[in-house]
């Protein structure tokens, strides 16, 4: 995606994107067709998925600041962003930003948590579970032992993902996605709930759902929220 791309300057949600080539499908946050309001882009350079994933992105702060603040000063009454390793710089960010800032899904949490029966919690499909902390969750506001399944990270989902190849095949990656799945609800007992940490998982959500028999929570839920309370829907009364 080119910088500023498929901009649009009635959108109150701005999303801060990593700097990548890999496909994304309807349903990934970086396709526009994804979403049924409007949204503004900026890519953050240098931000690279293996950078966010699998180092340390707090040493990209300044540059997650000077996209987010153009957002802002675009118009934007919302930020998020297209990955949700970064829920580890989620306080630092929507001090610097100054407007609503949702990180990442991994926020969903404690909310999907509180609203199971008891005894019942959600658990993370991650692109890598080797990575993905206590401090990003903590950071997120969710409990820091909550069960994580990840991607194999040369397989057909993570591989192309994290070296940022420009091809995909989204058949296979359907199959380890469902895999994946499968495996988080068997391994952990209690799971009653998915939250996809990845933003490349959406387009898959649905046969999740459909497979696993529970709810599944992602980025596009998160978003389709956070938009909601930005911009409110208005009804005519009397």
């Amino acid at each position: 995606m080119q910088n500023n791309a498929v901009n649009n300057k009635q959108a109150a949600v701005g999303v801060l994107m990593l700097e990548t080539c890999f496909p994304r499908p309807v349903g990934d946050i970086g396709n526009p067709l994804s979403w049924g309001f409007p949204v503004q882009y900026r890519v953050v350079k240098g931000a690279s998925a293996q950078k966010v994933v699998l180092q340390d992105p707090t040493e990209l702060f300044g540059a997650f600041v000077s996209a987010g603040r153009e957002l802002v000063q675009a118009g934007c009454t919302g930020i998020t962003t297209s990955c949700g390793f970064l829920a580890l710089m989620q306080n630092e960010l929507k001090s610097a930003l100054g407007v609503p800032f949702a990180s990442s899904s991994l926020m969903q949490l404690p909310m999907v948590d509180t609203m199971l029966p008891s005894g019942k919690r959600a658990g993370v499909l991650t692109i890598s579970a080797e990575s993905l902390t206590t401090a990003h969750l903590t950071a997120a506001g969710a409990h820091p032992d909550t069960p994580l399944q990840g991607m194999d990270p040369i397989g057909a989902f993570a591989g192309p993902i994290l070296a940022d190849l420009p091809e995909m095949d989204f058949e296979a990656c359907r199959k380890e996605m469902l895999e994946a799945a499968e495996q988080l609800v068997s391994r952990n007992e209690g799971i009653s709930a998915i939250v996809l940490e990845c933003t490349n998982m959406v387009p898959y959500a649905g046969e999740i759902a459909q497979q696993t028999g529970l709810p599944v929570y992602s980025i596009h839920s998160f978003v389709s929220w956070f938009q909601a309370g930005l911009s409110p829907q208005r009804f005519l009364i009397g």
